[in-house]
């Protein structure tokens, strides 16, 4: 009725998450910043975590858009209460795998010959896995070990978690410590503030067609965000009951009287209170990665793809729109590759320039002695 009423190409404001209606907020930005620092590593795990209906889906949603699928291969999971076996038959289905009488160390087997074909094929691999608040610490130890699997140094998997608040006390656990020190980017998706809730309802009107009819005014946005606390999925539920109220009366101004109505009478419907701004919650700081070791000797390494994102200079560029950048993003990706490279080149030599004067100082330390018994000269 408020479509057809508005002269809307389509619902601005449903519940399905739906990338097309991707917005920029601030936390938003930031995640896709810290996302695109965390999938140039191409190792690990990646932590984002966020109220119900705070977006993470959509987030996901505009992540697979943004990424090229030539290069990664992404795959993505919802789980709920499932022990560490229902976790390994659940990836191996995702990667196209009939985990059907296979045990545990033949489905791990058939898992790694997959990540090796497609790294071979020139694609990563990421791993998605939503919901993980519900998981047990023993599954979450089954996806650490997945990410163990390596080609010459090279990480074969790397992991996308997704879970609500609670999962961040999750993470925090003793038992989840090796987990816990492979996690290289995490963030929280918080609220909209206050002055983001009109450009947000703006935005998904223009999406659908809409011409200014109806005007929003700046109290009816401020109560928007007071009874939705922020939280997009809630500023969506009572934004369309807005629009359907609206309608019914003919309004062409949709003010705080009208969101106020909306409001009571979805109290009335549900028996929901109106709450409290959600706290911003102190940002989990992951501990840095340990070095791998390096060796003399190593093999040379199976060529992988270049990194979709760039590194540090992405979380230094948050202003900046996150697909106009792609271009200089994997430049820099791949200057930082062939530095980490020199790098252990370098210290590969000076190894194995300590080795000889090691070596050299000890055969004069071992010839000395018997010099000293030489017959003195005639």
């Amino acid at each position: 009725m408020s479509n057809d009423h508005y002269g809307l190409q389509a619902r601005p404001f449903q519940l399905t998450p739906d990338p097309r209606f991707w917005f920029d907020s601030a936390t938003h930005k930031k995640a896709m910043a810290y996302l695109g620092y965390g999938l140039a590593q191409g190792e690990g795990f990646i932590v984002v975590t966020g109220e119900i209906g705070a977006g993470k889906t959509t987030l996901v949603g505009h992540l697979m858009a943004s990424i090229d699928p030539a290069r990664v291969k992404a795959v993505n999971i919802s789980t709920s209460m499932v022990d560490r076996n229902e976790m390994l038959r659940m990836v191996a289905q995702a990667f196209g795998i009939d985990p059907s009488g296979a045990n545990k160390v033949e489905l791990l087997s058939k898992i790694e010959t997959q990540l090796g074909d497609w790294a071979h094929a020139g694609q990563r691999t990421l791993l998605i896995v939503d919901e993980v608040q519900n998981l047990p610490v023993e599954s979450l130890e089954e996806l650490r070990m997945l990410s163990n699997f390596q080609i010459s140094g090279h990480s074969l998997l790397q992991i996308l978690l997704l879970g609500q608040p609670e999962f961040r006390e999750t993470v925090a656990q003793p038992e989840l410590e090796q987990l816990r020190q492979r996690v290289i980017a995490t963030h929280h998706l918080t609220p909209m503030a206050a002055d983001e809730v009109g450009p947000y309802v703006a935005h998904r009107l223009r999406l659908v067609g809409w011409q200014g009819t109806p005007e929003f005014t700046a109290e009816a946005f401020a109560a928007l965000h007071r009874y939705s606390g922020g939280i997009p999925r809630k500023v969506n539920m009572l934004a369309s009951r807005v629009l359907l109220m609206g309608a019914v009366e003919q309004a062409a101004l949709i003010d705080a009287r009208i969101v106020d109505g909306a409001w009571a009478d979805m109290q009335s419907e549900t028996g929901m209170a109106a709450p409290a701004p959600a706290p911003v919650p102190e940002p989990y700081e992951a501990p840095a990665p340990q070095p791998e070791p390096v060796f003399v000797a190593e093999p040379a390494p199976v060529p992988m793809p270049e990194p979709v994102f760039v590194t540090e200079a992405v979380v230094a560029a948050v202003e900046t729109p996150f697909e106009e950048d792609v271009r200089a993003l994997d430049l820099v990706a791949r200057v930082t590759m062939l530095e980490a490279q020199v790098e252990e080149q370098d210290a590969a030599l000076r190894r194995v320039l300590d080795m000889l004067v090691n070596w050299v100082e000890d055969d004069r330390n071992f010839q000395q002695p018997f010099g000293a018994l030489r017959a003195p000269a005639a």
